[in-house]
């Protein structure tokens, strides 16, 4: 089997609904992070694969690759798995490059809620199983793995801190192509009164999911250039991430913040590695309680678990916050000193999915 490496990364600064990226539509996003890892390598790129959930339908990654001048041999694919679409969209990259598929792709996601055509949601599942909308979905987490919304609100502080500290550092602006600032960390904000103030989105007793301890509604794109180890090594780029492995499995309908824990449960165990062995979890913030039942059912310490914040603190764009997961991975890869690292997401739907990727060095 071939050697699939990632050696670029990038994304846009992520906006608020309405915000900074207001007036781009999803494919202009998804250019804007194209056109940068494309650079020199145009004529390599066998393809680009593109997560996209809120429209504008058609074929977005199509548009996109042209809008950001790569040439018209380059297809474009996009892929729809809700939340999950974006690391998906990785997934299936590093699996064409194994299978000899092809050697070099872009892959990564976009949403541009802004825009969207669509003024309300798709269908996630048949009404038998179960087809919450995505707040009552986190209380039904919360409530079945005995999650209480002071254990939510503490990690979604934690989550600003750790964001704020990281945007301090620079290690955003590394990420991030399009020379903006994420627009929710563009200002100082009194975080710890707004989570204690916040009330519960669902007005039933005992809920327990505020807007504080759940993500916003956002635009954003993020991608990764995904190549065969020996052709990257050729042209000169250096692999930083290697693909290792998948996992995709469905889950209850009813609670899909806990369908990456049997995703990951399984990642590991064909692998042969325990959480002890994974150095880094990048797993998406939609819900603060998806993220404190995921950690506390499979035993994450904090320290291992999104240590530079995540979508609670910067938002999470649909499609493309898998995406953004594997480039954080990536531009952090060497500051932590283990040998693997997992980046994990759950959809609408319950569908958990979790990426195994090996650290070089």
């Amino acid at each position: 089997m071939r050697e699939a490496v990632i050696v670029r990364a990038g994304r846009t600064a992520i906006g608020k609904v309405n915000g900074i990226h207001r007036e781009k539509e999803a494919y202009e996003l998804a250019a804007s992070v194209i056109g940068p890892l494309a650079s020199g390598i145009e004529e390599k790129i066998d393809d680009v694969l593109l997560g996209n959930v809120v429209g504008p339908g058609g074929n977005v990654a199509r548009v996109a690759a042209l809008e950001a001048g790569l040439p018209v041999h380059v297809p474009g694919l996009t892929l729809d798995r809700q939340c999950s679409a974006g690391l998906e969209a990785v997934r299936l990259a590093s699996l064409m490059v194994q299978a000899g598929a092809g050697n070099c792709f872009i892959a990564g996601g976009v949403e541009s809620a802004s825009t969207s055509p669509f003024p309300k949601r798709a269908r996630f599942a048949p009404d038998r199983f179960g087809d919450p909308d995505m707040v009552p979905a986190a209380e039904n987490v919360a409530k079945e793995y005995g999650i209480a919304r002071a254990e939510q609100d503490a990690f979604a502080r934690e989550s600003h801190e750790r964001s704020r500290a990281a945007f301090a550092e620079g290690t955003f602006s590394r990420e991030i192509v399009d020379g903006q600032v994420d627009e929710a960390l563009a200002k100082e904000r009194n975080i710890a009164r707004i989570i204690s103030r916040a009330r519960p989105l669902v007005d039933v007793q005992g809920a327990t999911v505020t807007a504080a301890n759940s993500c916003q509604i956002n635009d954003g794109a993020a991608a990764v250039v995904v190549m065969e180890g020996q052709s990257a090594r050729e042209y000169g780029l250096k692999p930083v991430l290697r693909f290792t492995d998948s996992f995709v499995i469905g889950a209850d309908s009813n609670l899909p913040g806990a369908a990456p824990i049997p995703a990951i449960r399984e990642l590991l165990q064909r692998n042969g590695l325990s959480v002890a062995d994974i150095g880094r979890f990048e797993i998406n913030e939609a819900f603060a309680s998806k993220i404190c039942a995921i950690a506390g059912t499979l035993g994450i310490p904090s320290e291992r678990i999104n240590p530079y914040g995540g979508a609670l603190a910067i938002g999470h764009p649909y499609g493309a916050s898998g995406a953004v997961l594997v480039t954080r991975l990536f531009h952090t890869a060497d500051q932590h000193g283990s040998k693997y690292a997992v980046a994990a997401i759950g959809s609408g739907g319950g569908i958990g999915l979790a990426v195994l990727f090996e650290v070089l060095r």
